[in-house]
């Protein structure tokens, strides 16, 4: 029970075969009370609900910085503090350079990067009351390597946006026991991209994967446990690569 009497936040955690509901599941099977926070239209209250009676389901928008804040106030209105944030809502789109309008790059930064920076502003008072705090924030291999398999650049930019964020957090806010890291997903078997590889890339792309297999959600929800619960009580700034060998540097 990593987790024990914890209360955790995971935002965009409503689909069922998301990083986010699998890392709530993981999280709730270790004592934590879980908040699932979501669009309306994605039902977080259900799928709070399928994780049993303690959960709470909240609907905010991350890109709304009063929606964000009155989300954390009715978690701490049911639970009186917050100890983790699980900064996972995010959203990407196929795109070439040339080819990404304004209104591609408004919303792929807006919900990646924007809604990293307003969630975390919302957490980051009660964390400070409290002394203690960790913050978890979902970036990619892609804003490593420099594109991924399906984002654009502009996922890219923002993903690495979330980085150089998480890190800039760390550094402020360790004195207050507060702990900022990132992971880094490679390619992971989830809906946003379900049937999207033709077989023939997903060969190509298995071979430079040395472990050989595409990931799955419970494989991020693991390391994001890790890094929320004691056992990382030293780490902070770090970002850990999940991606199955894809990139080792």
């Amino acid at each position: 029970m990593l987790l024990k009497d914890k209360v955790a936040l995971v935002t965009g955690a409503a689909g069922p075969n998301g990083l986010g509901f699998a890392t709530a599941r993981l999280m709730a099977d270790h004592g934590a009370q879980v908040v699932i926070q979501d669009l309306a239209h994605a039902e977080p209250q259900a799928a709070a609900a399928r994780l049993g009676p303690q959960h709470l389901g909240v609907v905010a928008d991350v890109t709304d910085q009063a929606a964000c804040q009155a989300a954390v106030q009715a978690v701490l209105e049911r639970y009186g503090r917050i100890d983790i944030l699980v900064n996972n809502a995010g959203i990407t789109q196929p795109r070439k350079t040339l080819d990404i309008t304004p209104a591609d790059y408004d919303a792929v930064l807006d919900v990646n990067l924007r809604g990293t920076l307003y969630m975390s502003q919302a957490v980051l008072p009660t964390m400070r009351a409290q002394r203690s705090g960790a913050i978890v924030c979902i970036s990619s291999v892609s804003a490593q390597r420099g594109g991924g398999i399906l984002g654009g650049p502009h996922y890219s930019a923002a993903k690495a946006g979330v980085l150089g964020l998480a890190r800039a957090m760390a550094r402020e806010y360790g004195v207050d026991g507060i702990r900022v890291n990132s992971v880094t997903p490679g390619l992971i078997a989830t809906d946003i991209n379900k049937g999207l590889i033709p077989e023939d890339r997903m060969k190509s792309i298995l071979e430079q994967i040395p472990l050989n297999r595409i990931g799955e959600p419970n494989d991020v929800a693991g390391s994001v446990l890790f890094l929320a619960s004691d056992l990382a009580k030293y780490l902070t700034g770090v970002t850990l690569d999940v991606n199955g060998g894809m990139l080792i540097h």
